[in-house]
């Protein structure tokens, strides 16, 4: 009751408020208009616009324009190779104030551990991180995950204050076909969020996945598959990662009238991408840089995005409204200043304020040690299936080549780009290793791996050569996980992500120089892609069409089987 009536005495005048921000130019994203006002703050929201206040701490923030914190509505925070507190310091200071994450890599490794770390780490970040949990662990019957989430599990966590929902449900053909279990996870959370997956689904199957309650989708590649899914109920969430960039095929959607409809995320980005370029900032200034009118970008990074997942309190500067505050230079640069997470400054000392959460997971490689004989491949006189990378995409194409042949195995193409490409189980279950080849990485020698393998995160290894394959996959299990390059039987580049194979215990920036150093490892063996290992994390990922590998071998998605070989 007392801090009710705090707010309504400082929003009316009879107190000062607990902070003022003087002389401001706020963006009204309901009028779209610029608005000269002082903003007063009263703890954690906005009490006054619109008028001049008193404060008994005020900062004159002339010259700039203030937004509301902007809101990444899907992502892996495991993606960005750091903890959640490391990122909560990276991407706060570039005006992200709320984040609605999926722990999925790390649930995929872990299990209920995980979502407990992840937990964990939200109630002490500065940035509101918000959890949907994990829906398909293990993601298919196609892959060997380290853990599974019953439907049991997930519900020991519902009532959690950080929890939203049910994360992207990613098994749409279990949904199609009515697969029990999917149909049970589904059930269970009926009345709350639930977010979807679906790439390329359409027309009467499309119906049938949101018959389900599913609301939001990030996999929308074209204008055409978001209007459609627009016009039957879906809120769709723009993705700009550091490999999925739909950004610029959905420009056109990006308009006043669909702008209730959409918001931004970035599903996976790593920290070299956000300093380079940035995060949601620089989704929006791109956005604005494309055509798109300010009002409507602004509006996908905030309010559009608050009401889509159910957030009532942010997204507007309005009184009552939480203070997640940026302030900018220009609507078109979006150069973030000033930060201000729930009334409180963003700045080293705040981060200062936080409790650590102790790592988990430090244990997770349980691969054996390998040798070049394990990633040879019988010789064939058919054609063979080539998984064809699509720069900038997840979707790979289902290629066919007839390949050269050495004694009586199947050999590499280097002309025609065409490399080996191992996937193995690392969780100590069985020891599988699936194998076949990849086109499109523009490697001519050595070998690149990666613990990192959506969504089981088994042990990827790409080569053009079988001994630096076996020399890159035995250094990732000393380094108990991480990136690896290996030219000529030496590693050349490496980062160690020892928390659940998928995350460093460093600073962002060490792992933003270190990123940097392996990038450029990668490049010096003729990679032509701009980032080569999330684009490799994403080939054992048997969800995205069309063509793709697990331990278990290679998969058709589009028949949602294994190929025989």
């Amino acid at each position: 009751m007392q801090r009710l009536e705090s707010m309504i005495d400082q929003a009316i005048g009879r107190l000062p408020a607990d902070l003022v921000l003087k002389n401001a130019r706020f963006f009204d994203l309901v009028t779209g208009e610029l608005v000269a006002s002082d903003i007063a703050i009263c703890g954690e929201r906005i009490v006054g616009t619109c008028g001049q206040y008193q404060g008994r701490t005020e900062v004159d923030v002339s010259g700039h324009i203030v937004v509301p914190g902007f809101i990444d509505t899907h992502l892996h925070i495991e993606s960005s190779l750091v903890t959640p507190h490391e990122f909560d310091r990276c991407v706060l200071p570039h005006g992200v104030t709320t984040a609605i994450c999926d722990p999925h890599e790390i649930a995929n490794v872990l299990g209920a551990e995980g979502i407990r770390y992840f937990l964990e780490s939200a109630l002490h970040t500065i940035m509101d991180i918000r959890v949907q949990l994990s829906s398909c662990v293990p993601a298919t019957h196609l892959e060997t995950s380290g853990a599974d989430l019953p439907i049991e599990s997930l519900l020991s966590f519902r009532d959690h204050p950080k929890v939203i929902g049910l994360a992207e449900f990613m098994n749409f053909p279990g949904v199609i076909h009515k697969d029990p279990v999917a149909l049970a996870k589904l059930e269970a959370f009926q009345g709350e969020h639930i977010d979807g997956h679906a790439p390329l689904l359409s027309g009467a199957e499309l119906n049938g996945y949101l018959s389900v309650g599913i609301r939001t989708e990030h996999e929308c590649t074209s204008a055409d598959e978001a209007l459609e899914k627009i016009s039957k109920g879906m809120h769709i969430l723009i993705r700009e990662g550091s490999v999925s960039k739909d950004l610029q095929a959905l420009l056109p959607i990006m308009t006043e009238r669909l702008s209730p409809h959409i918001a931004l995320c970035t599903d996976d980005r790593n920290p070299l991408d956000i300093a380079e370029q940035g995060h949601l900032d620089y989704m929006i200034r791109t956005a604005i840089a494309g055509g798109v009118d300010p009002l409507v970008a602004y509006r996908a990074a905030s309010i559009s995005a608050a009401r889509a997942f159910g957030l009532q309190d942010r997204g507007l500067i309005a009184p009552g409204w939480r203070a997640d505050i940026v302030l900018i230079d220009t609507l078109e640069d979006c150069a973030v200043d000033i930060v201000f997470s729930a009334g409180r400054r963003v700045n080293d000392a705040l981060f200062a304020t936080r409790v650590p959460v102790k790592p988990v997971g430090l244990d997770s490689i349980h691969a054996r040690e390998l040798n070049p004989a394990d990633f040879a491949i019988p010789a064939s006189d058919s054609e063979m299936p080539v998984l064809g990378v699509l720069p900038g995409k997840i979707i790979t194409e289902h290629r066919q080549f007839r390949l050269p042949t050495l004694g009586n195995q199947t050999g590499i193409d280097l002309e025609r780009d065409i490399l080996k490409i191992a996937v193995i189980e690392r969780h100590g279950k069985n020891g599988d290793i699936g194998k076949g080849f990849v086109q499109g990485f523009g490697l001519k020698k050595g070998a690149i791996a990666s613990t990192v393998g959506h969504d089981s995160h088994n042990l990827c290894v790409i080569g053009a050569s079988d001994e630096d394959m076996a020399v890159a996959a035995n250094r990732l299990r000393e380094l108990k996980g991480g990136f690896v390059v290996v030219d000529d039987g030496f590693v050349t580049g490496e980062i160690a992500l020892p928390l659940a194979g998928l995350m460093s215990l460093e600073t962002y920036e060490t792992v933003r120089d270190t990123l940097h150093d392996l990038r450029q490892a990668a490049f010096a063996l003729g990679s032509t892609l701009e980032e080569p290992f999330l684009q490799l994390a994403f080939l054992p990922l048997p969800v995205i069409p069309h063509l793709k590998i697990s331990d278990k071998g290679l998969v058709d998605v589009d028949k949602f089987a294994l190929i025989e070989q």
